[in-house]
């Protein structure tokens, strides 16, 4: 049975790069990816539109200069398949190819408590041992199949955007269907209206929405931002969520109405997560929030022409940034094709399917193709997809029966030698998550590093220390206006998950901060079993 020091289930971008940094710190490393690539999400989510909602120069390594001169952006938000392209490229340039097993899904992962190992089950590859298991599967791979009424009557295609055919699909002149509003609709929604025949839009709750105001970015500019990447990713690495647009620098109560107006409107024509991120108010205080909010409100009415249309697509029922912001490009005025239409399913709920329909509790619709943008049972569904088990045999999927917890995001108590990179309890999904992805392995490596000098067998959470950073993870979160919304930040997405808030709200600057104070602290709230102490 192959063994390793440490075996990295998934390979994305997490898994290349703690590959790449295991390796060259001497530790025998082995990638599982169920998928015949790299790129993790990237390898996946191929669906028309699909596009990184996160500024391309941000949206990449920072840990090596040759890569981030050497490779070159097309355009300001990059597209999948130059994203994929580039994961692509840093597993060439890194020789990483070479200790990954491709096609190969895990189904099984037991802790063996007499070797301080654990024993890891696969589909077509057999088992393998490993002293450590890092679960670098990312916060948002497991596509999330909504339970539809009648749905296998169905005889017409039905695709998930999570999981796009590789050779495309032909969409050209079809009838098509397609439920969920969120992230991936509204990229998809604006490519598919232009090829289909007919398209309806399925929307249960309408989300916001800021332009991204893509396009080229001229080689002067491309230049200029890898002259200046030192000072970037510095800057990256000091805010709030990791990038380096600016923060936090405006107060909406402290200004007049028209200077309100005017930067709105600023941050609007700048796109993207900044129309978040300007606003040190916006997610404290509920005024200062729909002020924001009646913004975007008041821009949607004015881009879609049909006033009950443009209505049905204004958020009305959660704070602007509590569910996390769409970007898109050309998204509502997609609305005013003919060939496009809205149907609001709370309202008008999907009641069945005929082999050619789908029908409402009011309407019947005819449909050649049902396209799913249902999203993902997102920061543990890939965790709990295969039968992990710690300490006595306990189920991770049980541990978490009542809640998510992970100290730091990393690691859970019951589970020794077990580390999940960018987990519940870290920024994750509120940062930018290449440069979450970066100081998680570093941090992580840094902690392994310790243990080999050390002569250090077993590496556990506390529990304590578990359950106390996650009272302050939902505690600061509770400050906040994130848990005013059901979003997939708590789990609301997934029938009968616990409704528990899981990224951690205080920023990635602060949260890099607590964990480099733990570490000092001799790495506080974790369990070193050194090899004498074994012996003993």
């Amino acid at each position: 049975m192959p063994e390793y020091d440490a075996l990295i289930v998934g390979a994305g971008f997490a898994g290349l790069y703690a590959l790449h940094k295991l390796r060259m710190l001497g530790f025998s490393c082995r990638v599982l990816e169920a998928g015949t690539g790299v790129g993790g999400t990237w390898f996946w989510n191929r669906y028309p539109g699909a596009r990184c909602d996160v500024e391309s120069f941000s949206y990449s390594y920072s840990f090596s200069e040759a890569i981030e001169q050497e490779w070159t952006w097309s355009h300001r938000y990059a597209m999948q398949p130059e994203i994929l392209a580039y994961a692509n490229f840093v597993a060439d340039k890194l020789d990483l190819r070479r200790d990954i097993s491709f096609g190969t899904r895990v189904t099984a992962a037991g802790y063996d408590e007499s070797r301080h190992g654990w024993r890891i089950a696969t589909d077509t590859a057999g088992e393998f041992r490993a002293h450590y298991v890092i679960m670098a599967t990312g916060c948002l791979s497991v596509p999330k199949v909504p339970d539809l009424p009648g749905l296998e009557n169905f005889r017409g295609g039905i695709l998930h955007t999570a999981d796009w055919p590789r050779e495309g699909c032909e969409l050209a002149g079809k009838r098509v269907g397609i439920i969920g509003t969120g992230s991936s609709g509204v990229q998809a929604i604006p490519i598919i209206a232009r090829e289909a025949g007919h398209l309806t839009v399925f929307q249960r709750t309408p989300n916001f929405s800021i332009p991204a105001w893509n396009g080229p970015l001229p080689e002067d500019q491309r230049k200029a931002m890898k002259a200046e990447y030192p000072a970037l990713r510095s800057k990256a690495r000091n805010s709030y969520a990791g990038d380096y647009a600016d923060e936090y620098y405006l107060t909406i109560m402290a200004m007049t109405p028209e200077q309100r107006e005017a930067a709105f409107e600023l941050r609007w024509r700048e796109g993207g997560f900044n129309y978040q991120y300007a606003f040190r108010d916006m997610m404290d205080d509920p005024q200062a929030n729909e002020l924001a909010a009646d913004f975007v409100r008041r821009k949607i009415r004015a881009i879609v022409s049909d006033p009950i249309t443009a209505e049905a697509l204004c958020p009305k029922d959660h704070p602007i940034g509590s569910k996390r912001l769409c970007v898109d490009t050309g998204y509502y005025e997609t609305f005013n094709r003919p060939n496009v239409t809205l149907v609001d399913v709370k309202a008008d709920p999907i009641t069945g399917f005929t082999a050619s329909q789908l029908t409402t509790r009011d309407h019947s619709f005819a449909l050649d193709t049902l396209v799913l943008a249902t999203g993902f049972d997102a920061m543990t569904g890939a965790l709990t997809a295969f039968d992990i088990r710690g300490r006595a045999g306990r189920r991770l999927k049980d541990t978490w029966q009542a809640g998510a917890g992970a100290y730091l995001g990393i690691a859970v108590a019951g589970f020794p030698n077990l580390f999940v990179i960018t987990g519940p309890g870290s920024p994750s999904v509120l940062a930018n998550v290449i440069l979450a992805i970066e100081q998680h392995v570093e941090w992580l490596s840094e902690l392994l590093l310790h243990a080999r000098s050390h002569r250090i067998t077993e590496i556990e959470a506390e529990r304590k220390a578990q359950d106390d950073w996650m009272a302050d993870v939902r505690a600061s979160a509770d400050r906040t206006l994130y848990p005013h919304a059901n979003s997939w930040y708590l789990g609301a997405n997934v029938p009968g998950k616990p409704r528990v808030f899981m990224p951690y709200v205080d920023g990635f600057k602060t949260y890099e901060a607590a964990c480099e104070a733990i570490a000092a602290d001799g790495y506080r709230g974790f369990h070193l079993l050194r090899e004498t102490e074994e012996a003993a």
